[in-house]
This record gives C-alpha cells, sequence and structure tokens, in this order.
C-alpha cells in the first residue's frame, strides 16, 4: 500500500504538538516484570500438567501422544465426535506429521477438505457444513490452554470457527507459559523478518459465553466440543 506525504504529515504534526519529531520508539524500563516471574522455572514437562488441568476449566479434552501415536489418538476423537467431514489446515505441517497420508486412509465414504487460499469462498462454504476443523497450534499458552493460531492461506480463521467440534494439535515444543513469552516471540519474528501473518487468532476451548444472567452456554458461536492433542516432539 503507497503511503503519500507521510513524512511532511508526522512533522507536521509534531510541530503542532510543539516538541520536535521523534523518528525512534523505545518501550520503557521498568524495575520490575512480574509478567515474567508465572511459571518461571517451569519446564515443558511442567507447561503440559498446567495446560491438562486448565483443559478441564475451559470444557477442552486433553490428550497427550508421540509423534507415531498421533494417527490412533486423532482417530479415537474422530470417532468420539462421530465425524464424517473434515476441514483441515494446509501446509508443510500436512506431510511432516503424516497427516496427508492419514487423511487418505481415512476418507474413502468421508469428506476431507484441504484450506486452499486460491479456492477462495469454497474454503469457507466447506467449513460451514463440516463436522470438524483441524489446525495446528503456532504457539500454545499453558496458563490460560490458549491455542495460537497464525492465519494465512493455508490456515482460515473458520477452520476453527465455523464447525461444529474443534481439533487443535499441539507439538510439544510451541508450549509457552504465558500471553507474557506468547508477544515477546510474535515480536521476535517480525522483527527479524520472518513473516508473522497480519491475522492472528488466539483460540481457548470451544466457543463460551456467560452473557446472560451469568449462565454458562458453550457453542453459541462457535464449536460446541475442543479437543487438544499435545505430540511430543521427535
Amino acid at each position: 500500500m503507497a503511503v503519500y506525504n507521510g513524512e511532511e504529515f508526522l512533522s507536521k504534526l509534531a510541530g503542532r504538538l510543539g516538541r520536535e519529531r521523534r523518528k525512534e520508539v523505545r518501550a520503557p524500563v521498568y524495575s520490575t516484570s512480574p509478567q515474567d516471574r508465572v511459571f518461571q522455572g517451569a519446564d515443558q514437562d511442567d507447561l503440559i500438567e498446567k495446560i491438562e488441568k486448565q483443559c478441564q476449566v475451559i470444557h477442552t479434552d486433553f490428550r497427550r501422544t508421540t509423534f507415531d501415536g498421533l494417527e490412533a489418538t486423532l482417530l479415537q476423537i474422530l470417532d468420539q465426535y462421530e465425524v464424517s467431514s473434515i476441514v483441515s489446515a494446509g501446509g508443510k505441517r500436512l506431510e511432516e506429521y503424516k497427516l496427508d497420508e492419514m487423511y487418505e486412509r481415512w476418507s474413502p465414504g468421508r469428506f476431507v477438505h484441504i484450506w486452499q487460499g486460491k479456492k477462495g469462498e469454497e474454503n469457507i462454504e466447506v467449513a460451514e457444513r463440516a463436522d470438524t476443523g483441524i489446525v495446528f497450534s503456532d504457539v500454545t499458552l499453558a496458563e490460560s490452554g490458549t491455542v495460537v493460531l497464525y492465519n494465512d492461506h493455508d490456515n482460515g480463521r473458520s477452520i476453527s470457527l465455523l464447525p461444529k467440534t474443534f481439533i487443535a494439535l499441539i507439538p510439544k515444543s510451541t508450549l509457552v507459559p504465558r500471553m507474557t513469552q506468547a508477544a515477546r516471540l510474535i515480536h521476535e519474528q517480525e522483527a527479524e523478518g520472518n513473516g508473522v501473518p497480519s491475522c492472528i487468532s488466539f483460540i481457548t476451548g470451544p466457543s463460551n459465553s456467560a452473557d446472560i444472567e451469568m449462565q454458562l452456554i458453550v457453542g453459541v458461536h462457535g464449536p460446541v466440543k475442543a479437543s487438544y492433542i499435545v505430540i511430543e516432539d521427535r
């Protein structure tokens, strides 16, 4: 997107404020950082225990498996949810975790759609009818049980929003204590030029709402059920 007269505008604005134009912004330095002390010293196994407990709070089914056990674990959940149609995120992790092979074995008599940006609105239409959406978490917050999704042409927002159920595949290495570390990681990736998408979704379990008389209702504006599968890194 082209920006016209940007420098002139900012210089004029600084003049109206009665100060020199600032061309560098520095983050403030605080004397204490309590946000860094939460779960300080916790390793990945400690974080798995914390997110497993949090999943009970957010009404989310929790599973833990190995790379080789992923297919069996995923098939158990699909059977539990009585799934006959899937919309799945695409990208290199499909092949890396052999989901492409699993989908091929599972799909006879059923339906699997892999999200592709070039298919446009067709992706959304399929997601509206799908029994479940399957995605990979890019960053995972143990404290809140939140999966962070980098939404791009292979991973549309509708995958985790429109189907009746939702399954997040969580590589163990993506676990961080809380939002503090997630935000820092995203900032570092962007600063290093790694191309973080402009849209990032933070999703915590199935749809929950307690707006009406403080009564918790699940599935009002999103999936009714959610499952997290933590996968041990090879």
